[in-house]
């Protein structure tokens, strides 16, 4: 049900651009992407691999890796038509990208050397918005709020030196040099956003706004289910804040 309503949500509102348009405005923002990070991917993560020179918590079920760790920056563009003064439609293009340099929290090399290794996180939500103005969007100052469908882009990535955790000697595991190991794809989600414009010109306004995001995904790939375990799934919810630039046709 709630991927049917997306995608007819998804149709209605591009049906809907070239039907209704009115002036037409490009905004080019940036800021910073705060994920929310519950999934098992996440859990996994945290436990296995920690940050270079931190010190992880003494309880092995505690996550070395935090949720702050993650967040990155991010930003894009929008495409937007004004049917009314009260209502606008947008296409969105956004992107988000992190990545974090690691060790294994409890495994060394002969000699106690660490085990070295990068994890990687790539989002590009690709979505439409309906967007609300309580006062007339050419107001001076022009608060809002919006909603609208995604489909989110995902690209999760591990590589450098990774332990085979099939060996058949587990207190000497084999290590796999110069490994990259991939799971990506598309998956549906779904967004709320508010924020303020504020006009500085005829055609320009600079912009402020919040979003959240809720988005999931099972990992295939590399990372596709193995016998007697579950499956790794990837949390893309989280928060987003930006300011910008809003340019009017």
């Amino acid at each position: 049900m709630a991927r049917r309503a997306i995608a007819v949500l998804s149709l209605g509102l591009l049906a809907a651009l070239p039907a209704t348009a009115g002036a037409s405005s490009l905004e080019l923002r940036i800021g910073g992407f705060f994920p929310r990070t519950e999934s098992n991917l996440f859990r996994d993560d945290g436990q296995l691999y920690a940050i270079p020179g931190r010190t992880c918590p003494l309880e092995p079920d505690a996550p070395c890796l935090k949720r702050s760790d993650w967040q990155g920056v991010y930003g894009g563009a929008e495409f937007s038509f004004t049917p009314s003064d009260h209502v606008e439609l947008g296409i969105h293009l956004d992107g988000y990208g992190r990545r974090l340099d690691t060790n294994y929290r409890d495994y060394t090399r002969p000699g106690d050397v660490e085990i070295l290794q990068s994890l990687k996180l790539t989002l590009v939500p690709l979505g439409a918005t309906l967007r609300l103005f309580p006062i007339d969007r050419d107001a001076t100052v022009s608060p809002y709020v919006g909603v609208g469908p995604d489909i989110v882009f995902y690209k999760y990535e591990e590589f450098g030196d990774l332990i085979d955790f099939g060996s058949p000697d587990p207190d000497n595991p084999d290590i796999f040099s110069d490994q990259l190991v991939v799971s990506q794809g598309a998956r549906p989600g779904f967004h709320v956003t508010g924020g303020l414009r504020v006009r500085v010109g005829h055609d320009f306004s600079i912009l402020g706004e919040g979003r959240y995001q809720w988005a999931k995904a099972t990992l295939g790939g590399d990372f596709g289910p193995q016998p007697g375990q579950d499956a790794l799934r990837l949390d893309m919810s989280g928060f987003s804040a930006v300011v910008g630039l809003s340019i009017r046709f």
